[in-house]
């Protein structure tokens, strides 16, 4: 448990995630310099009650165990179906009355009122009642239960969001959310949130990615749409778009070492890391010749890494570690994140399942879309596609084909500047604005 410090005339929050995956924690990530310590992670806080651990624990091993038993023949599609029903996110037409609690929502206050849970960690934030911001809602429904004395803010982390998200009794609440896109705004709406308490804000990106006055992001997008780009076809169409948005084009522009770099990224709970062999071994050819480049992402997954570096060994491609294969491992997730966020400066294509990764494409990045895994990434795939900066996976087996096709057709830059265009980077900035008026 973190020491409270006295309140300053700084501007300080007491920023709360759950160690639950990447996603909560990679939304928090940005926000850490409202404190001098580390996020608090409401699951795995030093000093935490053995009785507030169990019930998180038993929660993120049965998401865990159904996120992989989703890849199981014949039996684990229908058995995941049966348990993304319990979250899953109503379709948003026609507009209707969805203020009715879900059996989840019901479930997890039952659970915060029993038995206690997260009293602990309230308590002792409140003695210091600094704004407490969560990157997840059941932390926010704690701190509005057991009467945090300060003002209370819950990021909304995905496009769309179910009805677990939104508080009980939401016209009674004084919970407010910060929310990363319209249609999160008007979904928190539609469940009963009062106007007054949604704020359209963005997902909070990390600052070394964006830079003072976007110096970085521009910097990166002009390099990376020169890879993008090979045979002008986008420029010839974009170019005073290109020189509006981004200014004055770069004199000398850095190209590395002349690949087109794509990154795959495993999810949270591991899964998927069968598509990363497959691309690995679709594009071998061309990692050969110099013309693609792949960094895998193994997270903190020991495992997953074991299994790539396996993999590249298995190919003959270890030679080519470090210059046309990466591998980003961490033993922590602020250590992977810093990884991964100093790695995508230098990526020109990130393929990943539409998770909390998919507001990366603010970045200038544009996205191929692995199968979602659950309803919000169902969503979250849906507005990739609407903003134009997603683009579903072809089969992996023939990347070596389609996405040099791609790159031909200019349809890569395009995503890329349809990301940087269309998608907000002030969310930090939006968060600190409403948080500390």
């Amino acid at each position: 448990m973190p020491k409270i410090k006295t309140r300053t005339k700084e501007c300080r929050a007491w920023v709360v995630a759950v160690d639950m995956g990447y996603g909560h924690q990679r939304a928090a990530y940005p926000l850490r310099d409202l404190d001098h310590q580390e996020v608090i992670n409401a699951n795995t806080y030093s000093g935490i009650p053995e009785s507030d651990k169990k019930i998180w624990r038993q929660s993120r091993a049965a998401y865990e165990f159904f996120t992989r038993f989703k890849n199981v023949p014949l039996v684990g599609e229908l058995v995941w179906d049966i348990f993304d029903k319990f979250q899953a996110i109503d379709p948003f037409y026609p507009h209707r009355n969805l203020t009715r609690p879900s059996l989840q929502l019901r479930q997890t206050y039952r659970l915060i009122k029993r038995r206690e849970w997260g009293k602990h960690l309230i308590q002792k934030l409140s003695d210091d009642p600094r704004p407490f911001i969560t990157s997840f809602f059941i932390p926010a429904f704690m701190a509005e239960v057991w009467e945090y004395p300060g003002d209370i803010y819950c990021i909304v982390t995905d496009a769309d969001i179910s009805r677990a998200w939104a508080p009980i009794d939401p016209l009674k609440s004084r919970i407010k959310y910060l929310a990363s896109t319209d249609r999160a705004v008007e979904r928190l709406k539609l469940y009963g949130v009062k106007d007054e308490n949604v704020f359209l804000t963005g997902f909070p990106l990390p600052k070394e990615n964006i830079g003072i006055a976007e110096k970085i992001v521009k910097s990166d997008l002009w390099r990376r749409l020169s890879v993008l780009d090979p045979t002008g076809t986008f420029h010839e169409h974009y170019g005073q778009t290109l020189h509006e948005s981004l200014g004055q084009r770069p004199a000398k522009i850095k190209e590395e070492d002349g690949r087109v770099w794509l990154m795959f990224a495993v999810g949270g709970a591991g899964a998927q890391r069968e598509i990363g062999h497959a691309i690995l071994k679709s594009i071998a050819g061309h990692i050969r010749a110099g013309h693609l480049g792949l960094t895998l992402v193994a997270g903190i997954h020991d495992k997953v890494h074991k299994y790539f570096m396996e993999q590249i060994k298995r190919h003959r491609l270890d030679n080519y570690l470090g210059a046309g294969i990466n591998v980003i491992y961490a033993d922590s997730k602020e250590e992977y994140f810093h990884k991964f966020n100093l790695a995508l400066r230098t990526t020109d294509v990130l393929w990943t399942k539409p998770s909390e990764l998919s507001f990366y494409t603010a970045l200038g990045v544009p996205i191929i879309i692995a199968p979602p895994i659950g309803s919000q990434e169902e969503f979250n795939r849906y507005w990739l596609e609407v903003v134009g900066t997603g683009i579903p996976q072809e089969n992996p087996k023939y990347t070596h084909e389609w996405i040099i096709d791609y790159l031909d057709k200019g349809w890569l830059a395009e995503a890329a500047l349809q990301g940087y265009l269309e998608v907000t980077r002030k969310g930090v900035e939006n968060i600190k604005k409403v948080v500390f008026k």
